[in-house]
Parts: structure tokens; sequence; C-alpha cells
């Protein structure tokens, strides 16, 4: 038996870490932190195929299929893009794929994040989700 917390479980802590936070500057500080404690990723998996097209910033995605859940690596090199990839990865790594594929993230708009990003790192957002939620589909079949 895993028991490991579902994705509502994990995004109603990330919520609840964020709303700690009175303003902006230090949501964007505690962004960046996650970002750091993002494990490394393995050099062999930031191959030109592992980059998710949309983001402006360089993103690397490595998602595996092991024990019938999908487990995912992400980096970049830019400081906020790594803490919000690591926020997917932390709320996605370790879930069955169907519930991958059917989440709506609403912890994203729970924190305020949508408005609070630039246009273009929203779209970038919302391409490493699309991308996550590929893997899982095709993965998980």
């Amino acid at each position: 038996m895993n028991n490991h917390p579902n994705i509502t479980e994990i995004s109603n802590q990330l919520v609840e870490d964020f709303s700690l936070f009175d303003n902006w500057e230090d949501k964007y500080e505690y962004l960046i932190d996650l970002g750091k404690k993002l494990p490394p990723m393995a050099a062999e998996f930031k191959t030109e195929d592992r980059k998710i097209k949309g983001c402006q910033s360089t993103v690397w995605l490595y998602s595996e299929h092991k024990d019938g859940r999908i487990y995912y690596q992400a980096d970049s090199e830019a400081i906020i893009v790594k803490g919000l990839v690591s926020m997917l990865v932390k709320v996605l790594s370790g879930q069955k794929p169907e519930d991958i594929v059917s989440t709506t993230l609403d912890f994203i708009e729970k924190i305020g994040l949508q408005s609070h990003l630039a246009q273009t790192r929203a779209n970038g957002l919302n391409a490493m989700i699309r991308q996550m939620k590929l893997d899982a589909a095709i993965i998980g079949n």
C-alpha cells in the first residue's frame, strides 16, 4: 500500500504554505527556495527531446512510470521557472497517471500565481502542465 499523499492534499499544503506570506516579494522568494530544493536532474536527461516546447526559459522534464505511478524529474536554468516546475513535480510526481491527467491544478489560481506571472511565464507554466499530463497519458497506457 502506498501512503503517498494525493494531488489535492499536496496542493492544499502548497496553498497553505504560500498563505503564510503577506506580499508577492516574499512569495517569489519562497518560490525560488522551492526551486533550490528541487532534486538535481541527471545530466543524461537534459536532452533536446526532453525540453518543454512553449517555455521561453529552458525547462527539461523526464517522466518515468514505476509501480503504476508517474515520477518526474525536472530542471530549469531560470530561478523562478525552476520554482514553478518544482511545485508541479511536488504535486504530480508519484501520482497515478489517470489522476494526473484528470486534475485541474487549481492551487495555481488559489495561490494567485496566474495573475502575478508575466504572460510568457504563464504560457510556460501551462506548457509544463500540458507536457506532464501528456506524458502521464502516454506512459500510463
